[in-house]
């Protein structure tokens, strides 16, 4: 029986040879598991998917991330917050993913976190806005890569400010990012400006809205100028209908989110003239890494990339970066190695913030233009997400997260 010990077939011993000079870590791959609302929100989701596939394509074309190629595992969550969860149940246990991504809408981030926190499992959320992700109720398996409500409004306040503008009409989705983005702007401009009034809120049913009745509703209340929250096929409809009522005319509009290609395109002749928006204006960005990024993805492509491409390519690449500093993919030591983490993207370096794991990528500000029908922006200056500008105060922020 001894003996026996000691006889191996010629292929065992290759294979164990092979075994031997393969570092642990380098066997298999790092599986990421990302959830999303693709067929609720086919305009940023589609173009987001294109960044991550992507990110992913020159990672591994570069050898991948410590010696493991990284594989993505994508599942639809109908934008229905008990389906993410449950999509997060799945490719956790049963696909064994490394890390969860993803998320547009705020309630299934939210929803998405709150299992993260449960399960102790690292999240990295791209797009989802509301504040609660990071701030209030932020825990500490969950990190952002967007730039939330807050600072988004923060970054417009001082310009809408300017206006001068006393009376304000307000309308959004009534829903947890539309709610965040309303009580985040309607503070900072209240402190900018004590005098400021808001003089009717109209919240809608998110991919519902009634144009015609909020515009008449807008109109009625007499407003000196609108802060805007809608977005997708709701910010079209109310657009629409807007113009043909007249309610933009000599009427100024702030509008969160309106200057991303992936809005304004659809808009075509009908894009607004001078809304002060955030946005994203990829023909006019020259740095060389944006040119770099922008060059790439036409090339795979063949297409313009819009901002869901610079979120999706984003969020992988700082999956990658996590890895590589963390040399795990245990969630413990991802959330120690993305606590100040940075990471090129085509919007230059970011880090993410170690006080509530928001990470410092800024947004571009300018006006709407209507250029031979169709929208671009012009004007626009890119803010960066580091100024402490466009942040709360530590203490606020530690006050906030007093529970993670």
């Amino acid at each position: 029986m001894k003996a026996l010990r000691h006889v191996f077939t010629a292929a065992s011993v290759a294979t164990l040879a092979a075994t031997a000079l393969v570092p642990a870590h380098a066997q298999g791959v790092i599986k990421i598991g990302e959830i999303n609302s693709y067929k609720a929100q086919p305009a940023f989701l589609e173009p987001y998917k294109k960044g991550m596939e992507l990110a992913v394509d020159e990672i591994n074309a570069g050898g991948g991330v410590n010696g493991r190629k990284i594989e993505l595992i994508t599942r639809d969550d109908n934008a229905n917050p008990g389906d993410a969860v449950r999509m997060a149940e799945e490719l956790v246990s049963r696909e064994k993913v490394d890390i969860l991504a993803g998320a547009f809408l705020s309630n299934t981030g939210l929803a998405l976190a709150d299992f993260a926190k449960q399960k102790k499992f690292f999240y990295l959320a791209g797009e989802p806005l509301t504040d609660k992700m990071t701030w209030q109720g932020g825990n500490q398996y969950t990190f952002r890569l967007r730039p939330g409500t807050y600072m988004q409004a923060a970054m417009l306040v001082p310009d809408a400010a300017k206006l001068k503008k006393k009376r304000w009409a307000i309308v959004y989705p009534n829903y947890e990012y539309g709610q965040s983005a309303v009580a985040a702007f309607k503070q900072l401009l209240k402190a900018a400006q004590p005098d400021v009034e808001f003089v009717t809120e109209q919240a809608t049913p998110l991919g519902k809205v009634d144009a015609g009745s909020v515009v008449q509703a807008l109109a009625d209340a007499k407003p000196d100028a609108i802060f805007n929250v809608l977005f997708g096929a709701d910010l079209s409809k109310f657009v629409r209908e807007g113009n043909t009522r007249g309610l933009f005319k000599d009427r100024e509009v702030v509008s969160v989110l309106t200057g991303e290609p992936e809005y304004l395109d659809p808009l075509k002749d009908e894009a607004p003239n001078g809304w002060l928006v955030t946005g994203y204006p990829w023909y006019g960005i020259t740095t060389p890494e944006h040119k770099k990024f922008e060059q790439a993805y036409q090339a795979k492509f063949k297409d313009y990339p819009r901002l869901g491409s610079v979120v999706g390519y984003s969020m992988i690449k700082s999956a990658a970066a996590g890895v590589a500093k963390a040399g795990s993919t245990e969630s413990d030591k991802l959330v120690a190695a993305f606590k100040g983490l940075q990471v090129d993207t085509p919007f230059g370096k970011i880090s993410y913030r170690p006080e509530d794991h928001q990470s410092t990528m800024g947004a571009f500000v300018g006006r709407t233009k209507n250029e031979g029908g169709k929208g671009v922006m012009v004007n626009y200056t890119y803010f960066d997400g580091a100024d402490a500008r466009f942040q709360p105060a530590a203490a606020d922020v530690k006050k906030s997260r007093a529970a993670d």
